[in-house]
């Protein structure tokens, strides 16, 4: 069986009892930076192996994986935070075991989307999350696909690219649109700060934005 395990985006506290279970029983752990992950492991005194699986060895790897799994061997996968499969590696190898026919699952536990959505105060019983935009090609393209979008949109973005979205934001969505930032979800600095982009702009221009972002946009104001 493939087990996707969610780790802590932040908090240590938040790693389940039963996350640090199937870690323990696991025959391999393949994990996105093993520096990054081998802290955690250690902290929760897991001594599974530990192999490097990232978008940069995934396609050589899926196949052998597959096989392996077929052959009874049982592997959970974590990323450096958060559920795996939500924009990484995972999604390629969960295809090939669904359609192996071999049995997935997946621990319920941390994401940030669902912190950030909930603390923007907007509309949260529909939303669309667009993951990260593309860097360059294809990037405005994707933007103007949602000018009529009428749910709460989600994104995530680096801390260097932020003014960057803030001010597509406001060219392509509206000036006044709302957004919440919120960033270090459940770390020590977590906020989730509210504004119009250009509000926003101002703020991170003196203040340069630090660690993971999530980005949500309110639907448009009625007219």
């Amino acid at each position: 069986m493939l087990y996707l395990v969610p780790t802590p985006i932040g908090n240590l506290g938040d790693m389940t009892f039963r996350a640090v279970e199937v870690l323990k029983a696991a025959e391999l752990i393949l994990v996105e930076d093993s520096r990054v992950s081998g802290k955690l492991l250690k902290h929760f005194e897991i001594e599974t192996p530990m192999k490097p699986f990232h978008q940069h060895n995934e396609h050589s790897m899926v196949e052998r994986l597959v096989m392996e799994i077929s052959m009874g061997k049982e592997i959970a996968l974590i990323s450096d935070a958060g559920t795996p499969g939500i924009s990484d590696a995972a999604f390629l190898l969960v295809r090939a075991c669904k359609e192996a026919g071999l049995e997935v699952q997946c621990l319920p536990g941390a994401t940030a989307v669902i912190p950030a959505l909930v603390c923007s105060g907007f509309p949260t019983d529909r939303f669309l999350f667009e993951g990260f935009l593309p860097h360059k090609k294809g990037r405005q393209k994707r933007m103007l696909s949602l000018i009529e979008e009428e749910r709460t949109i989600i994104f995530y973005e680096s801390p260097h690219r932020l003014l960057k979205l803030l001010g597509e934001i406001e060219t392509h969505l509206g000036a006044d649109r709302r957004i919440s930032v919120s960033r270090e979800i459940s770390k020590i600095y977590e906020e989730h700060r509210p504004g119009n982009a250009a509000e926003l702009i101002a703020h991170y221009t003196e203040h340069p934005p630090k660690g993971e972002i999530v980005v949500c946009i309110a639907p448009p104001a009625k007219a």
